[in-house]
């Protein structure tokens, strides 16, 4: 059974890096492609957000742990952005123009979803210890939702002149807080479920910060209309595999 775990886990992991190649192979995307994909992301992780982790925040333990988690995770996301903003190549960022701008929001979606990959392998793992079709079904979904997210990150990064070679290894790390998601909970399925139910609105509060502050407003400035097609799709596509889950 460990294996079964950790093998979809991985898979669903490296869905970040597909992602991210098919915006590679694509080239630079245009200004309405850039606002559908930065959309249809937001879109995903607001829906998983608000139909995923925080309920499952809240089967996991209870509503105060749930709020004190999704707290922290908008205020490590506050504090994560003041830090990358004193990265020297994304210095006065306003001054310098688009390109750095590009720079800061990819690496900060980046590791916002490494971030949200963790408690993702956690969920695997807590649903084959619930039933074993669940953990399929599970993994299946953060699989699909992780290629539009490694094309979140690939895009402002490619926008930002970071090479292919750096955003596919990029991408590849993120990949790997999946199954290092799937161990933990491996591990922590027999202790305490608070724990898990923290790590689940931490990531909620991450997301929510990035959907907020870096995703739907990047994806207006370039194009409202497709913005607006694009979170909606991502919406219909998460609701669409909950209604299949149930």
């Amino acid at each position: 059974m460990t294996q079964i775990i950790m093998g979809q886990s991985i898979i669903a992991g490296l869905a970040t890096v597909l992602g991210a190649s098919i915006i590679l192979l694509a080239g630079h995307p245009g200004e309405k492609t850039l606002a559908l994909w930065l959309g249809f992301a937001g879109g995903v992780m607001s829906a998983v957000v608000i139909f995923d982790l925080l309920p499952s925040a809240l089967v996991y333990s209870n509503f105060l742990v749930t709020v004190l988690g999704f707290i922290c995770g908008l205020f490590f996301m506050f504090l994560l952005e003041l830090t990358i903003s004193f990265f020297p190549s994304l210095k006065n960022t306003k001054k310098t123009g688009q390109k750095e701008r590009f720079l800061k929001m990819g690496y900060l979606i980046a590791i916002g979803i490494a971030l949200h990959d963790l408690p993702e392998g956690i969920a695997i793992a807590v649903g084959y210890a619930a039933k074993e079709n669940l953990g399929l079904i599970i993994a299946l979904a953060i699989g699909l939702h992780n290629i539009p997210e490694g094309m979140a990150t690939a895009a402002p990064l490619t926008m930002g002149g970071v090479s292919k070679t750096k955003i596919i290894f990029i991408c590849f790390l993120i990949s790997l807080f999946t199954p290092l998601g799937a161990l933990l909970g491996i591990l922590l399925v027999s202790i305490t479920s608070h724990f898990i139910s923290l790590l689940l609105a931490l990531a909620g509060g991450a997301m929510v910060f990035i959907v907020k502050n870096e995703l739907l407003p990047e994806a207006y400035r370039h194009q409202p209309r497709f913005a607006q097609l694009g979170f909606i799709l991502g919406l219909i596509l998460i609701l669409t595999l909950s209604w299949l889950h149930h």
